[in-house]
């Protein structure tokens, strides 16, 4: 496949002004959302065959969230992209000032594998709602849904305007070589440092959605039932490998075993006994990520699970026990069904902890008490927060997501991913051809004083 034409078509087909009225770009919406509906069922056995999720599951957290963005986008689509006046200064008068988002072009999305729907077609939503042109390549590892993509979009929109480019790495290292006018990248941070070097070579603007240990810190004021039910769900979500999963837990030393006694009884509410059996629970993205999962368990304390079965690439829910922070397991970002329970006596020993890693995408605080909710928030940096709860900031299209240092750069959702994919262009009118003459040479010093007096110097 010739990319480099890809590219130029689509840059022809922008050039020519057909996305830039909302109206194209509302049809545009419209048609991805109808093709999502019908092909429903498709999209549900691809994930299932890829990752092993339930019909709800893969409703809940791929088919639906993405029709949400589709919904909101279409809704506040005429305010999103409307000039907006600011304040002219005094310097500027006889004049006007506005912002004017505007498409950047042509824009590059390399999606992952873990929510290989949804962290596809979110992103291209909002690059469509912006105005743009879209290339988008869907990870090789969730080939199915990959598969199910380039069907569904090939069927409603035009290579000049909407691509697929299946492939692997080698492919998507062949595009991020290309003069792109934006790049959307969600990953790991070891292949988001790749993006990024090969976008400087043509000074592309790129957004990185990575990743990162995600915190919990549960205080001894905490509803403990609460917080262990809402702490393993996030952890039992699409086996852990949620760029937002908890990756460990630091409990006050105080509720610490009751801790883990309600963590194992809501792993078997959710799952049954026997987890591995359970229909609503999935499996393992492939062999390499099964085997570097059992690898962290090395030399661990296991409170609970560590069931395993090969074949099918299944581990169960897996508590560890206060493991030292040198092991791999309090190393690495875990990505899998695997939950490290640490003991802290004060905040700042917890805080401690987690500044050992770099900034965390997501953090997690479980308190009643609200000076010890306060002071949590504010212990380190990370992305974005649940209060007594998890992953949830990830679903509303009203917040802001994405990380800070190595978790990521650039935001999503909602407006915010609207304007990850314009440019907001400032414009200046003036009135007239009146003018003060105090900007033109000669200079003297009554220009001077009158210069620095409207300037406050």
């Amino acid at each position: 496949m010739n990319y480099g034409r890809i590219l130029q078509s689509q840059q022809a087909f922008f050039q020519s002004g057909a996305t830039l009225p909302v109206s194209f770009r509302k049809t545009a919406l419209s048609l991805l959302e109808g093709a999502i509906q019908s092909r429903r069922a498709e999209i549900e056995t691809a994930l299932a065959q890829d990752l092993g999720k339930s019909r709800q599951e893969a409703g809940m957290t791929e088919i639906a969230l993405v029709l949400e963005e589709i919904r909101f986008a279409k809704r506040h689509l005429n305010g999103w992209s409307c000039a907006k006046r600011v304040r002219t200064p005094i310097s500027h008068w006889p004049g006007r000032q506005r912002i004017q988002p505007v498409p950047y072009g042509s824009v590059l999305i390399l999606s992952p594998w873990n929510y290989p729907f949804q962290l596809c077609m979110s992103p291209l939503a909002s690059a469509l709602a912006a105005g743009n042109c879209a290339v988008v390549k869907p990870s090789e590892l969730a080939g199915h849904t990959a598969q199910a993509i380039c069907a569904l979009l090939g069927e409603i929109f035009p290579p000049e305007y909407v691509s697929v480019c299946l492939g692997e790495a080698d492919t998507a290292a062949a595009l991020t070589a290309l003069p792109f006018d934006k790049i959307f990248f969600t990953g790991s941070g070891a292949v988001g440092k790749k993006v990024l070097a090969a976008a400087a070579q043509n000074l592309t603007p790129v957004t990185l959605e990575l990743g990162g240990k995600c915190p919990c810190l549960v205080d001894a004021s905490a509803d403990l039932q609460t917080a262990a039910r809402r702490i393993m769900w996030g952890k039992i979500l699409n086996c852990g490998q949620t760029c937002v999963a908890p990756d460990y837990v630091l409990v006050h030393r105080s509720v610490r075993d009751a801790f883990i006694r309600q963590c194992r009884a809501a792993a078997e509410e959710f799952l049954g006994v026997n987890p591995l059996a359970s229909p609503d629970y999935g499996r393992i993205v492939d062999e390499a990520h099964y085997q570097r999962l059992l690898r962290l368990l090395e030399g661990c304390r296991i409170l609970f699970g560590r069931e395993t079965d090969s074949n099918t690439l299944r581990l169960s829910p897996t508590l560890v026990d206060d493991p030292p922070l040198e092991l791999p397991v309090m190393q690495e970002e875990i990505f899998g069904p695997i939950l490290p329970v640490l003991p802290f006596d004060t905040l700042g020993q917890a805080a401690g902890i987690v500044r050992q890693n770099p900034h965390p995408l997501a953090a997690y605080f479980f308190a009643s008490d609200k000076k010890a909710l306060a002071a949590m928030q504010n212990a380190f940096s990370y992305g974005g927060c649940c209060i007594n709860d998890t992953v949830l900031q990830l679903a509303s299209p009203h917040l802001p997501f994405g990380g800070v240092g190595e978790s990521g750069m650039g935001q999503s959702h909602g407006r915010y991913g609207f304007l990850t994919f314009s440019h907001l262009r400032g414009i200046y009118r003036r009135w007239g051809s009146w003018e003060p003459d105090l900007r033109y040479p000669p200079y003297n010093e009554k220009k001077l004083f009158w210069v620095e007096k409207s300037m406050r110097l």
